[in-house]
């Protein structure tokens, strides 16, 4: 019995043996040492930037990775590069946290986190610009407003930086005005309508030249916050009883692109009719041959007796943009139907006062005259009966 105990003491001997060889072969699992002399930079107008250097004494055997994240474990990250940038609005301070370890498993432990934090904003936060917003014109330009903090003098004079990727340096928006309350300032962004616009941002900073306020930073995502230009209509016509439209689209945009509200007016049932268009097409040959970029949508049951007007506007979907919020204005109005001359009816309005004023001035002028004829005198009876016996009082003497 002592012999078959001693062997199976022996493969388990030679068991462990294995399997303490096959641990040598893999990765090491311990901690390795943090990373050094880790900096931060900020370039452009929002683009910080985290660099470091690989741990001192790390372990041969280990092909090193970075785990990064920002403030409350956001963004987390493991990669073999020895830097991370982020692009963000640089109104309160950015920390990053990075750590090494030996694999790209996140339920490895790092190395001790070292931190770097960019330098929190210099001035009063009262000081710094409210409802700092921007919106990107036609794809043509962009216009920013904002309204003064509540720590600013009222003289305060105002500078707009902007910067985005195809820009070669920083420029300053020189267009400042006012609008009422709101301070705004626009300028041209034409340079980045290729097929990858969408990749792009727009950064902003708005302070003063004493430098006497805070800053405020905004970063414009070119997909969102795109208000196109009102369309132009073209044409209306009736066919089978329904009311066709056709109008171009403003320049710069796709038609696959676009949402369009129509608005229809009639004269005789005094009601406004919203139509909601996600894909405007005719199948008409009345539109063949017209010009590329037209647009058609068939409104049904529209009287064609009556007067009707009719507005577009138009606004980004999102199969090309993330934000479709912002409606056009509405187009220019265009009417088709039967409309009432209203000659008639104004030549009335203004020749019944005449009227009557001519009417009362008669009525002044002839009011003796009307009420003698209205409520002629009442006879008087005595001198009546005296005029009578008078006279035969008088034949009477005269026969004697």
């Amino acid at each position: 019995m002592e012999r078959p105990a001693r062997l199976c003491g022996l493969w388990a001997l030679l068991l462990c043996a294995g399997g303490g060889g096959g641990d040598e072969g893999a990765a090491p699992t311990e901690t390795q040492p943090p990373v050094t002399n880790l900096s931060v930079s900020v370039e452009n107008l929002c683009t910080v930037i985290w660099t470091w250097d690989p741990p001192e004494g790390a372990s041969p055997n280990c092909t090193l990775r970075y785990f990064s994240h920002f403030d409350n474990k956001q963004d987390k990250k493991i990669a073999p590069e020895t830097h991370r940038s982020k692009e963000v609005p640089l109104n309160e301070r950015i920390c990053l946290q990075v750590g090494s370890q030996c694999s790209t498993n996140e339920s490895d432990n790092p190395s001790i986190l070292v931190e770097k934090c960019t330098p929190p904003p210099e001035g009063d936060p009262e000081s710094a610009v409210t409802e700092l917003q921007c919106v990107w014109h036609n794809l043509s330009y962009m216009k920013c407003t904002w309204l003064p903090g509540r720590n600013t003098s009222p003289d305060t004079n105002y500078t707009l930086y902007y910067w985005h990727s195809s820009l070669g340096k920083i420029l300053q928006c020189e267009d400042i005005y006012r609008e009422g309350q709101h301070i705004g300032c626009s300028f041209a962004l034409t340079n980045l309508k290729d097929s990858s616009f969408e990749q792009h941002s727009v950064q902003i900073v708005v302070k003063d030249n004493a430098g006497k306020i805070r800053p405020s930073f905004n970063i414009v995502p070119l997909t969102s916050h795109v208000k196109p230009d009102p369309p132009h209509i073209k044409r209306l016509f009736f066919q089978n009883g329904n009311l066709y439209v056709q109008w171009k689209n403003p320049q710069n945009f796709y038609s696959r692109c676009l949402s369009y509200q129509v608005e229809v007016n009639n004269s005789q049932t005094e009601t406004n009719d919203i139509f909601y268009v996600e894909e405007a097409k005719c199948q008409n040959s009345e539109f063949e041959g017209n010009l590329e970029g037209t647009i058609c949508f068939m409104v049904p049951g529209v009287l064609p007796d009556t007067l009707n007007t009719v507005r577009i506007r138009v606004r980004t979907n999102k199969l090309c943009y993330e934000d479709d919020k912002l409606w056009s204005n509405w187009s220019q109005v265009m009417s088709i139907g039967e409309n009432t001359d209203p000659t008639f009816y104004i030549s009335m309005l203004l020749a019944t006062p005449v009227i009557v004023a001519g009417a009362i001035i008669v009525l002044l002028l002839y009011l003796k005259r009307l009420k003698i004829i209205i409520f002629p005198p009442i006879p008087d009876p005595g001198k009546i009966f005296k005029e009578m016996f008078g006279d035969q009082n008088d034949d009477t003497l005269l026969v004697r």
